[in-house]
């Protein structure tokens, strides 16, 4: 083998060692187009939990899509959805006059949606939550905090800043319920996490979550209810429509 062949078969190698690992880095950056695209805020706050490590955050979200994929999620008649919605209003007017039994009465009746559609609600909270985030991103924030607010507010009586708290889990839990009710009328394997979450809130593909995005102020609750002065939290919430 004179030396001619020998430079034309370690440049062909060169070459093909060169198209193998831009093959590869193009199909990795297409699965984080599709994982930030999917996940939304979900997928920054997962890269904030791996400090940063975005093939730990990728392969953390690629492993809740395959899990969320053995489930067979179940759409819901018009008529048992239009129910829900009836049994939501109760508890939502309910809340006025027994706020704590509102919101308990608020996550039970989600748990049942959450069965009715093939959720295995018997699981600790965070498989729960992470199977939700597949199919609906934008408001997984909402229930971890209407989770947290739910607990931190048991046995704790009537005091303003207990109703206030419990106020705002109500507002969580309904957005989480709202968005399961829309994804029920069809297949949620394309998810209804896209769907408009207020009027003016947008995602672009490459821009992280916005942290600033304020509740509309659409609660229906009475106007001279005693409310803490404290902080709203800051995730967006989901018009029941």
């Amino acid at each position: 083998m004179d030396d001619t062949t020998v430079w034309i078969l370690v440049i062909a190698g060169i070459v093909l060692v060169a198209a193998a690992v831009a093959a590869w880095l193009v199909s990795r950056n297409a699965q984080s187009r599709r994982l930030r695209q999917r996940f939304g805020p979900e997928y920054e706050r997962t890269l904030e939990r791996t400090d940063g490590d975005r093939r730990e955050a990728e392969q953390i979200l690629s492993q809740r899509v395959s899990r969320r994929e053995e489930l067979e999620l179940r759409p819901l008649a018009a008529t048992t959805r239009a129910s829900y919605q009836r049994r939501w209003d109760q508890l939502q007017a309910e809340f006025v006059d027994r706020p704590g039994a509102a919101v308990s009465g608020a996550q039970s009746l989600l748990d049942e949606v959450m069965v009715e559609r093939g959720y295995p609600v018997g699981d600790e909270f965070d498989e729960r939550v992470d199977l939700i985030s597949v199919d609906h991103p934008v408001v997984a924030g909402n229930y971890r905090d209407a989770h947290r607010l739910h607990r931190e507010t048991q046995g704790a009586g009537d005091t303003p800043a207990a109703t206030e708290k419990r106020r705002q889990a109500l507002v969580h839990y309904r957005a989480l319920f709202a968005d399961l009710l829309d994804g029920a009328a069809g297949d949620d394997r394309h998810g209804a996490a896209h769907a408009e979450v207020a009027e003016d809130e947008t995602y672009a593909d490459d821009e992280p979550y916005a942290e600033d995005e304020q509740y509309a102020d659409d609660e229906p609750y009475a106007e001279d209810e005693p409310y803490a002065d404290e902080a709203e939290t800051d995730r967006p919430v989901r018009r029941i429509r």
